[in-house]
Formats: C-alpha cells, sequence, structure tokens
C-alpha cells in the first residue's frame, strides 16, 4: 500500500470540498478502492500505486481548474472526474487563449466546455452549414450564439439573426395579448438569455435597435435572402419538412448557418412531423455541411438532468422493445 500527500494551499479548500463536503464525497465514490481523508488544506490518499496516480491526475487538474477559475460547480467537478481520456484535459485547461469564443460581459469567458461542443466549434469554422443535434442541456444554442457573436465581432459577418418556431402559438400569434415583440418574446427569451452573457446591455440593445441582431420567429424568416450573416434555427425539431427547406434555402453568400434541435422532445401537432430527421439524414455526406451529435456527457446545467436524460433515454430503449414484442 502506498500513500501521497495533495496540498491544496493554491486554492479555496472549502471551494474544492463543497457545501457539507458534497465534491469531497464525489471524490471518494469515484475511487472507491482508495483511502481518502482530508486534514486541513491537504488530501491523503493511501491504496495501490496506480488507483493512487489515476486520483491524483484528476486532482490536479481540478486544482488547475480553480486555479484559473476559482469557482468549480459540482457538474464540472464530476465531469473532470468522470473523464477516461486526454480529450478531457483539453476541455478543462485551456492551454490555447484563443480558445476563448467570447469575452463576455464583467470578463466573464464563453468556451467549449465538452468534447462535442468542441466538434461543434471546429465544425462551424470549417463548414458553412452545421446540424448540432442533442437533448436538452448539452450546449447547443449557448455554443451557437456563442460563434455567431464571436463573427460578428471579428466582422466575419455583418449581421445575427436568431430564430425559433413559435410552436406553442402555432406561429400564429394574433391571438396574444401585446404588439409584436411582446407576443414572440416568450419564445425567444433562451436567445436573449445567451446573449446577455455575451454583449454587454447598452451594446446588446444598439445591435437590436440597428437590426444588427435580429431574433424572429421562424414564419418571418420566409422570402428573405440573408447575405453576409450568421443564422441559427434553434429548436428545429419543432419546424416541418417545408419550413427546415425554407429556413435553409434563405442562405445568401457569405453566411453561416447553425440548426440545433433535440428529436426527443417534438412539441408539433400530432398531424405535423417534424423536418429535423429527413433533413440531418438527407444532407449526409454533402461538402461544407456538418452534423454533429451531442448527448448525456455533454450535459452543463445542473448534475440532475443528466441523470433524467439517461432515464428517459432508458424508457425510450425499453417502450421500442416492447413494441418489437407485441
Amino acid at each position: 500500500m502506498t500513500e501521497t500527500i495533495i496540498n491544496l494551499e493554491t486554492v479555496n479548500p472549502i471551494e474544492f470540498f463543497g457545501v457539507n463536503n458534497n465534491k469531497f464525497d464525489i471524490l471518494k465514490k469515484k475511487f472507491p478502492l482508495l483511502k481518502i481523508l482530508s486534514r486541513g488544506t491537504q488530501i491523503k490518499l493511501s491504496g495501490a500505486p496506480e488507483q493512487i496516480d489515476l486520483a491524483k491526475e484528476k486532482i490536479d487538474l481540478i486544482i488547475a481548474y480553480m486555479q484559473r477559475n476559482g469557482h468549480l460547480s459540482e457538474n464540472y467537478f464530476e465531469q473532470i472526474l468522470g473523464g477516461d481520456d486526454a480529450e478531457v484535459i483539453d476541455n478543462f485547461i485551456d492551454k490555447n487563449p484563443n480558445e476563448v469564443l467570447v469575452f463576455g460581459p464583467n470578463g466573464k469567458t464563453v468556451r467549449a466546455r465538452t468534447a462535442n461542443q468542441k466538434k461543434m466549434v471546429q465544425a462551424a469554422d470549417k463548414n458553412d452549414i452545421v446540424f448540432a443535434i442533442g437533448p436538452a442541456g448539452t450546449g447547443k444554442t449557448y455554443t451557437a450564439v456563442a460563434l455567431a457573436v464571436r463573427a460578428l465581432k471579428n466582422k466575419v459577418v455583418k449581421k445575427i439573426i436568431l430564430t425559433r418556431p413559435a410552436v406553442e402559438a402555432g406561429e400564429s400569434l394574433g391571438f396574444l395579448p401585446g404588439d409584436l415583440k411582446e407576443k414572440i418574446d416568450p419564445y425567444l427569451r433562451p436567445l436573449y438569455d445567451a446573449l446577455d452573457d455575451m454583449i454587454p446591455a447598452d451594446k446588446l440593445g444598439y445591435y437590436m435597435t440597428t437590426r444588427t441582431i435580429e431574433i424572429a420567429p421562424l414564419a418571418y424568416m420566409r422570402g428573405r435572402t440573408l447575405d453576409n450573416a450568421f443564422i441559427i434555427l434553434d429548436e428545429s425539431q419543432n419546424a416541418n419538412d417545408l419550413q427546415i427547406k425554407m429556413f435553409l434555402t434563405r442562405i445568401g453568400s457569405n453566411a453561416k448557418a447553425i440548426i440545433t434541435g433535440d428529436p426527443t422532445q417534438v412539441d408539433l401537432p400530432r398531424n405535423q412531423k417534424s423536418g429535423l430527421e429527413k433533413a440531418s439524414r438527407i444532407l449526409q455526406n454533402i461538402e461544407g455541411i456538418a452534423h454533429i451529435q451531442l448527448d448525456e456527457e455533454d450535459v452543463v446545467r445542473h448534475k440532475l438532468v443528466k441523470a433524467i436524460i439517461k432515464a428517459y433515454d432508458k424508457e425510450r430503449e425499453n417502450e421500442t422493445e416492447n413494441s418489437y414484442h407485441r
């Protein structure tokens, strides 16, 4: 049996161990073959050398992350501990400052945080159209908006256009109270939230007033040609076949587009079929169009979101299997 002492003097030990030692408990569960003790600003590891080496590698990675960012959520703590390959190191320790997509208000940095989010960034750099498909909480929309803001700030494009199908109102918004903006804002709020993280309020207001950044329901894209723009179709699983085709054919010269969606959360009426599956299927193997699949390992929301996604995926698999036996 081997023993190793790890010092936490360069980070806040309270932040490392978590409230009521929540993070420390996660660490101990990850390495059940080790005896792990905390003493002030030290962690003592006892056990097999190979287990100690692995635990120390992960703890050093956590310490490096905290030295750079200060705060470390339980979700990120688990992601770092759960990674089994070198790709995890690239996700959490930024060797290249150019990996920051956007410097937001108050010094906030926005970057791809997971392996598939990084693939999404690379795909957008190399292709004009990207399909980013995956469950809730995987950062599809947030990463797409960050890429659009980066392109605008770097003057790669002249405007950003963000759109969603307003399916809850059937894209027939006349019966809702208020003016047009008040009618559509509830359906487009997640896009505003992402922009708020990346652009100061006064500058965002200016961009919106000058239509440098435009947020509108998908129905309002019809008949337009969008040049010199970064265009995002969010929640595309709620667009039918004709709507997705209409969106894709709006793309003009010097334009980029990202289509995000979650095929498991279709809110269309029963008599309408989502066009996302067909579009992503028939547009495979076309040069300039990339397809990125995100999964529960990319979830960056509350740690329970990952568990919820897994539970629903398992239930859907069971339902599919039972249907075959009927």
